[in-house]
């Protein structure tokens, strides 16, 4: 869909302290705004008739806005942004409307928590974002995941794509609440979203208070990576809402991706199965589907030489895959290598096969990570076991090393 670049203009507008009536647009047809696709029919109604509002009222059609809004929160009675705007046209019936949230004003942080949900879901709602495109991250499931989940914090979104026998394809994106201060968690407490890659465990069955709302799904933090720096902090869950709101502002939350409780229950029978990799950056950028095959070429053909050279046991070149930096349970890798020296000393036979192998890239944009997990089956004259194993593998210069190592 092509939109005129000055109706969104017009709209962001209207969610500032710009007068509502500060520009009108009455040659664009509302009916050019509604084609966008279905998310779910919740989620759909209500940034449909919200954006349908707030063009109303550019338009200078109170009544109609009033009409529309008051459908909305018939639709959805507990979404506290349709009370605003509805409390701004009320106002306008008795006097001049200085600027969205006028109706408000003796709650000005309140007003502005709304002022940025509705930028948050206009922005979205008028983007000409591609949906054929994918995240600027190496995104390679194993074939037992079958959807990815990626948040972009920026934009208080939540992507979901769905696995193709190792082709990923858009299927659904919701609005969410991230860390009251922001993102990029240190420390407990600090009410911090995590930016990194995490796997969901199944929904909690203890009960939980109402501000979880239908239910709550937790993720890994602090990980494998995140305990590397020393970041502490506990309970990040991708959660809902109270039941008295429909949905939360962009930042306010403890650290929790919150998302409404009709889209956690719409993502429960994914979330419920465990292990659904969830992807929390900052600021996605946006590539074609096939344009990080090369690098996934790449680091698979490191990890098969490291594999060969494991099965070989010749045990300079297997660790000459493992970086100077790689720590793991407390060792480093001086210890890792006087380790593998002495179990492979006598160069016994084995046996060593991978499967469901998966691929994440990190979002860090200060170096290159690859979050690597495999289902490995090892069998020497000694031992025999099969276990989830995960790697981080770093590019240091054009090669590929391994930075950390450990059950998964």
């Amino acid at each position: 869909m092509v939109l005129n670049k000055s109706l969104t203009y017009v709209i962001l507008a209207a969610i500032t302290l710009v007068p509502w009536n500060a520009t009108a647009v009455n040659s664009y047809s509302l009916s050019n705004l509604l084609h966008k696709p279905k998310l779910n029919e919740l989620a759909d109604l209500a940034e449909n008739l919200l954006v349908k509002s707030l063009l109303e009222i550019t338009q200078g059609k109170n009544q109609q806005a009033l009409n529309t809004v008051d459908e909305l929160i018939h639709k959805i009675p507990n979404f506290k942004l349709a009370y605003l705007v509805r409390g701004d046209l009320l106002t306008a019936q008795a006097q001049h409307l200085q600027a969205f949230g006028n109706a408000g004003i003796n709650k000005p942080d309140a007003v502005k928590d709304l002022q940025a949900e509705a930028r948050a879901r206009i922005e979205r709602y008028l983007s000409n974002e591609n949906l054929d495109k994918l995240p600027k991250l190496l995104l390679a499931p194993s074939e037992q995941q079958s959807h990815i989940i990626v948040v972009d914090t920026d934009k208080s979104r939540l992507y979901l794509y769905k696995n193709n026998g190792g082709s990923l394809s858009y299927a659904a994106d919701y609005y969410v609440t991230v860390g009251k201060n922001g993102v990029n968690k240190q420390v407990e407490g600090d009410k911090r979203t995590p930016i990194g890659v995490y796997f969901t465990k199944p929904k909690l069955t203890q009960p939980l208070a109402d501000m979880y709302g239908e239910g709550a799904y937790p993720l890994n933090y602090p990980n494998e990576w995140d305990s590397r720096y020393k970041r502490s902090g506990y309970g990040i869950w991708l959660h809902g809402t109270p039941s008295n709101t429909y949905s939360r502002p962009p930042n306010a939350s403890d650290g929790c991706v919150v998302l409404t409780n009709q889209d956690i229950k719409t993502l429960a029978p994914i979330l419920q199965a465990g292990n659904t990799p969830v992807i929390i950056a900052n600021n996605l950028k946006w590539i074609d589907a096939d344009s990080s095959e090369s690098e996934k070429q790449s680091l698979q053909i490191a990890i098969n030489d490291w594999l060969k050279d494991w099965k070989s046991q010749n045990t300079p070149q297997y660790l000459s895959h493992y970086s100077q930096s790689f720590s793991a349970s407390g060792i480093n890798f001086q210890q890792w290598s006087n380790h593998k020296f002495s179990v492979q000393a006598s160069k016994p036979k084995v046996e060593i096969a991978l499967s469901n192998v998966s691929m994440f890239a990190y979002p860090d944009e200060n170096r290159k990570v690859v979050v690597v997990n495999f289902t490995q089956d090892f069998k020497s004259p000694s031992l025999s076991n099969k276990m989830q194993k995960r790697q981080y593998w770093i590019q240091e210069g054009t090669s590929w090393k391994i930075i950390y190592e450990g059950a998964a």
